[in-house]
């Protein structure tokens, strides 16, 4: 856990002074230290941070959420955002399915993209029964949002003003189409303040879906087990079933809940959020840490055209939505 602290530390620093990604600065210096996982004396620490410590930090984003921040985005926008998860992820499994690819990595890419990048790809992950390519999907899942989002961070706010779209129209742009929090806030905010600002909220009314998402999910595969008729990669052994409510999401929720009627106090709701923005950074090393670089590289070219794919899938829905409402 040391080894694990200090190169979520080191992830940070990287971040903080040359503004790269934090996320992608954990994954690939977790995957630089690879070799502890098979060295033995580090795994047990390894694998506290990739489970209970990752739960963990997805469990304490509840402390983000709360009802007034509906409230404050308007039914429409909020309607917007829900169909346009609904219908990345019933794209990415048509998707999957014609590039010949399985339903476990379809649901990972999709729920990653609809919802908040790495964090949610994490959350999913532990919902999902296992496979051998499991530790895998989900390495090239964080990888490839992280690395999506920092190019959106950079080429969204250049199309956001070749459309013509105003400071509100913009932030619900980047808001509901860019994967990571912190990217959104990085290109609404280079706009301006009001589109930063409307970007952040709907970014975490995105984060909001993160718990149905992830119930839907555990509830609609914790009986596939050993099943794996649409699935090419076979599972090896016996499957766990995943439990119906992940403790982790009841926990996000029952924190939102206590957030919603203002029992949480803002101290608190500050440390919470740099505990949980840590805990992932840490967990996220650890991931790195147990997947080698080379299994990465066997994911092939269909899974990069599937996750290409739905990010262009989301970005469209949601223009077509802003159109819609009026905002274009």
């Amino acid at each position: 856990m040391a080894v694990v602290a200090a190169v979520a530390i080191a992830a940070q620093f990287l971040s903080d002074h040359y503004g790269a990604p934090a996320m992608l600065m954990a994954l690939l210096l977790g995957i630089a230290f690879h070799f502890l996982s098979e060295e033995g004396r580090c795994s047990p620490g390894i694998d506290l941070c990739a489970r209970t410590v990752l739960r963990l930090g997805v469990a304490l984003l509840g402390m983000r959420i709360s009802v007034e921040l509906l409230m404050g985005l308007g039914a429409s926008t909020i309607l917007l955002l829900v169909l346009a998860i609904a219908a990345t992820v019933g794209f990415g499994l048509v998707a999957a399915r014609l590039l010949g690819r399985g339903w476990r990595l379809a649901l990972l890419t999709s729920g990653a993209v609809a919802i908040c990048g790495a964090s949610a790809a994490m959350a999913i992950a532990a919902v999902l029964p296992k496979n051998e390519f499991s530790e895998r999907n989900l390495i090239f899942t964080v990888l490839s949002v992280t690395v999506l989002s920092t190019v959106a961070m950079i080429f969204y706010p250049i199309l956001a003003q070749s459309l013509g779209l105003d400071a509100r129209a913009t932030g619900i742009f980047f808001g509901g189409t860019i994967h990571d929090v912190a990217q959104v806030v990085g290109a609404g905010f280079s706009v301006s303040p009001e589109a930063g600002e409307t970007a952040t909220l709907v970014k975490l009314i995105r984060v909001t879906m993160l718990a149905p998402v992830v119930i839907v999910f555990a509830i609609a595969t914790r009986n596939v087990g050993q099943r794996t008729g649409a699935d090419p990669c076979p599972v090896s052994g016996k499957t766990a079933r995943p439990p119906l409510l992940p403790g982790f999401v009841l926990a996000f929720l029952a924190l939102a809940a206590l957030n919603s009627f203002g029992l949480v106090p803002e101290t608190v709701s500050q440390i919470g959020t740099d505990t949980s923005r840590w805990a992932l950074l840490a967990g996220i090393v650890a991931v790195g840490m147990k997947t080698s670089l080379g299994r990465v590289l066997e994911v092939g070219g269909d899974a990069v055209a599937l996750i290409v794919a739905e990010t262009l899938f989301i970005g469209l829905f949601i223009l077509a939505g802003i159109y819609y409402l009026g905002h274009l």
